[in-house]
């Protein structure tokens, strides 16, 4: 029962670290160590931790990642950048355009999608505009995980809640209870990140140049897979509005646009080899950790010892952001989700869960799948990091700031 935890243990302060030793290493090697090590310890029979990685995640950052490589390649992702933000002359500006655009393009696109596109964006607009590459990091970390709380499609776990909690009219009920403390917080993220990183806002030079289309048959595929991801999108905020039964995953939101570029684009091979495998071997492992943590009952058991009222909004939001640190914010949901319902909770409660398991990303790294994403995507592409301790350092107060505006407005509404 104990191992699983000595070992999430182990990585977690290992990505603190980033060493062993004189050896430095790399997150997704760090959660690759901690599989198998629960492999060999015989802490998950290898079918069960076969079993236990979700394909449909895998495939759909499959999709994405193939989608965001052909965007880069071609070059059409710098000219998307630059008219998306050329307007913003001013540090404050650019600073609040990322965090509402990744924000808004998260609620409705997800925000592992605009996690993976956003990176090389960001990056390119510190370069640009003469900003440290972390803070836009930061930002955009920031940007994708408040921004995701808004809608039941902007994560899986929100669309874990807003399905099995049987939520009517999920759209209509998030956006009620969650757009204004979104904004709110939104803006909170920007005021932390202008105190941290005042100095270098006021140095900086704002600067915007377009960039020349590297590759015109590319980037006509990649247009073709923006337009199909954006009609695939609505489709499925279509079947969700209008309750219909289909099964309409968000795996094919990710597969059917990579198509156009894996059979028509003579550059196929040297895009899909580009692509972050590193973050697909990253959540292969985390998968089967993670089961291996949740076989071993620990965290329900300490969940049921504490004799919490566990349908209390401060419950809720507390126990979702403290536990989706340590076994992930989805695994999270599918743990305390029918506690909610057995115990009757209101659709607050169960909004609340969303709320807490998504800005629980804001706390540690490993909060979010989507902040791994970014730093994986940046230190393969770019050599860009942070550290956990950047992270962490903004974050936590960030976190506390979100957890308490969402018990705030939850409670007026509740």
């Amino acid at each position: 029962m104990i191992i699983p935890i000595i070992v999430l243990s182990i990585v977690f302060v290992l990505i603190a670290t980033r060493r062993i030793g004189n050896i430095k290493l790399q997150i997704w090697q760090i959660m690759l160590l901690g599989a198998v090590a629960v492999l060999v310890t015989g802490q998950i029979s290898p079918v069960n931790a076969l079993l236990s990685i979700n394909l449909d995640v895998i495939l759909f950052l499959f999709g994405m990642f193939i989608v965001g490589e052909a965007l880069m390649e071609s070059g059409y992702l710098s000219h998307l950048s630059y008219r998306l933000f050329k307007r913003a002359r001013s540090p404050d500006q650019l600073l609040l355009t990322v965090l509402f655009a990744m924000g808004l393009g998260a609620a409705f696109l997800m925000n592992d999608t605009v996690a993976i596109i956003g990176t090389p964006v960001v990056l390119l607009l510190a370069k640009q505009c003469k900003l440290p590459s972390k803070l836009m990091l930061l930002t955009l970390a920031f940007a994708v995980t408040i921004g995701s709380a808004l809608s039941p499609i902007g994560n899986p776990q929100n669309v874990l809640v807003a399905i099995n909690g049987n939520i009517a009219d999920p759209f209509v009920t998030f956006f009620r209870f969650l757009l204004l403390p979104t904004v709110i917080n939104i803006f909170l993220a920007f005021l932390l990140l202008r105190f941290f990183y005042k100095k270098d806002l006021q140095t900086c030079v704002i600067e915007h140049y377009d960039v020349a289309v590297k590759d015109p048959k590319l980037t006509f595929l990649s247009k073709l897979s923006l337009a199909l991801i954006g009609i695939l999108i609505a489709a499925k905020i279509l079947t969700v509005f209008l309750n219909v039964n289909l099964d309409f995953r968000l795996t094919y939101i990710a597969l059917i646009p990579a198509a156009p570029i894996v059979i028509l684009s003579p550059r196929r091979v040297e895009v899909i080899k580009k692509i972050d495998w590193r973050t697909l071997v990253f959540f292969a492992a985390m998968f089967v950790l993670m089961e291996s943590v949740w076989e071993s009952q620990f965290f329900q058991s300490v969940i049921a010892g504490l004799n919490l009222n566990v349908t209390s909004l401060a419950a809720i939001l507390l126990v979702s952001v403290l536990l989706s640190q340590l076994i992930s914010n989805v695994p999270l949901v599918a743990l305390y989700l029918p506690m909610l319902l057995n115990a009757g909770a209101s659709t607050t409660g169960l909004v609340a869960l969303a709320a807490g398991s998504t800005i629980a990303g804001n706390l540690f790294i490993l909060g979010a799948a989507s902040n791994v994403i970014i730093i994986q995507n940046a230190e393969k592409r770019f050599g860009e990091t942070l550290t956990f301790l950047e992270f962490a350092k903004i974050g936590v107060i960030l976190t506390a700031a979100n957890a308490l505006v969402y018990w705030l407005f939850l409670s007026i509404g509740a």
